[in-house]
C-alpha cells in the first residue's frame, strides 16, 4: 500500500457533507507524483488497478483486446449497468480533472499515447493527495482501473491522435461527475514536459 507523502496536506472541500463521498482538493508542491512503470508498484493510489493488456501485432497493424466482460477488472462491472464509450484526442490536449462520487472508470489505449494524470481526492484513503503518472498507450498497453473519488485526466503526448476506450460501471449521470482545472493550484501537476 503506498502512503501518502508528507508535503500533502487538506486543500479545500470540493463537495459539501451531504455529498455520498467527501473529495478534498490536496494541497501539493508542483509536480507530477510517483510515476508508475510496473502494474505492481507500492505507489499506486488506493483502489486504483493497473493491468498488461495483450497486443497483438503483425503485418497488418495490431489487435488489441479492451476486455472480457464478466472477467478480469471488467468483471468488477454489472453489464446491465455499464456503458462502453471511445474519445479520440489530438496531441497536446489536456483533458483534466474529472472524477466521481459513484462510477468507477476502466481505460485502455487503443491507439497513440497518454499521460495519464491522477490524483486521490477522498479525504479518508490512505493515500489522500497522492498523485500518479502512468505513461499509456501503443508502447505500454495497460488497462487502469480508477475508483470512484480518484481524479483522473490525461495529456496527449506524441504526435498522433491517442483513442480512449473506456468502460464505466455506470451509464454517464452528469450529476455524479465533477471538474476541477487541469492548473488548478492545489494539485498543481506539471503538464509541461518532463525530459528537456
Amino acid at each position: 500500500m503506498a502512503v501518502a507523502v508528507s508535503n500533502v496536506s487538506p486543500g479545500r472541500r470540493v463537495t459539501g457533507s451531504e455529498a455520498s463521498r467527501p473529495i478534498v482538493c490536496p494541497t501539493a508542491e508542483h509536480g507530477i507524483g510517483s510515476v508508475i512503470t510496473n502494474p505492481e508498484s507500492p505507489q499506486l493510489i488506493a483502489g486504483v488497478v493497473a493491468e498488461a493488456a495483450a497486443l497483438w501485432p503483425d503485418d497488418r497493424g495490431y489487435f488489441l483486446e479492451v476486455a472480457r466482460m464478466g472477467k478480469g477488472l471488467a468483471g468488477r462491472m454489472n453489464p446491465a449497468e455499464a456503458q462502453v464509450s471511445a474519445a479520440l484526442s489530438y496531441p497536446g490536449t489536456i483533458k483534466a480533472f474529472h472524477y466521481h462520487q459513484l462510477q468507477a472508470d476502466y481505460w485502455t489505449v487503443a491507439a497513440g499515447m497518454l499521460q495519464v494524470a491522477l490524483v486521490d481526492l477522498r479525504e479518508e484513503s490512505p493515500t489522500f493527495g497522492l498523485r500518479n503518472t502512468l505513461y499509456l498507450g501503443t508502447l505500454r498497453p495497460w488497462r487502469l482501473w480508477i475508483p470512484p473519488g480518484v481524479g483522473h485526466g490525461y495529456k496527449v503526448i506524441g504526435e498522433q491522435p491517442a483513442v480512449l476506450v473506456y468502460l464505466t460501471s455506470r451509464q454517464y449521470d452528469p450529476a455524479d461527475e465533477g471538474r476541477i482545472p487541469y492548473d488548478d493550484p492545489g494539485i498543481a501537476y506539471d503538464w509541461e514536459l518532463q525530459h528537456k
